[in-house]
């Protein structure tokens, strides 16, 4: 290859690499070797994260993207599957919310074809889990798992997140219902195994960071 055409390729190369790092940087997320985390890094100021994740939303008329859609509290399944409608539901996370305790972060996924029934079935089958490593374990822990699990059984309103899948249209709508704090959508083109998911929680107002962890495990 000719100098000259040497120094244009790289060049051009320089331009990409360039314009990648500021796409990146514009949405606030790093350049990471497989993983694109949909939600707020540590410590980031919520205030700043929401507005980052309005910034995600793709235009109306693209392609469908992986979107997280964040709730302003926790909610029970049928009023979660309804936040979902018109996008295709794919995953769950699960929390129970205990007062100034840290609890569990529970994901499950979901075919997405009977909404109400699988988020129930979600909750079912989180409750079964936590009242098995209540059984394996001794004092604080054993309590906390079987508190959970007693909560679980009820159906009670503990999904914090949902994982779907939707075009820039579909997704902006899901986002002005009432009960959505923020959808973050993931970059196009990004495959559901490449996420790194960590739901900003409701009682979260001011940054992402631990919950308190000093109150008492119900009985």
């Amino acid at each position: 290859m000719p100098p000259r055409a040497r120094w244009v390729a790289l060049a051009v190369l320089a331009v990409v690499f360039a314009l990648t790092i500021w796409a990146a940087g514009q949405r606030g997320e790093p350049l990471t070797a497989g993983a694109e985390r949909l939600g707020p890094g540590a410590g980031e100021q919520v205030a700043d994260y929401l507005r980052r994740a309005e910034r995600s939303l793709p235009a109306g008329g693209s392609r469908p993207v992986w979107a997280l859609v964040q709730l302003d509290s926790y909610l029970t399944p049928a009023p979660a599957a309804e936040l979902a409608r018109g996008v295709r539901l794919s995953r769950v996370i699960i929390r129970v919310p205990l007062p100034r305790i840290q609890t569990a972060l529970i994901t499950r996924d979901l075919p997405g074809q009977r909404p109400v029934a699988e988020l129930t079935e979600a909750l079912r089958s989180a409750a079964q889990d936590r009242a098995a490593v209540a059984s394996r374990q001794h004092g604080r822990p054993a309590a906390l798992a079987a508190a959970e699990a007693a909560q679980l059984r009820t159906g009670c309103a503990c999904v914090v997140a949902l994982l779907v899948f939707g075009d820039g249209e579909a997704l902006r709508v899901v986002a002005t219902r009432p009960g959505t704090r923020a959808v973050h959508a993931a970059l196009p083109d990004t495959p559901i195994q490449d996420l790194a998911i960590s739901p900003l929680l409701p009682e979260q107002l001011d940054r992402a960071g631990p919950v308190p962890d000093d109150g008492p495990v119900p009985s």
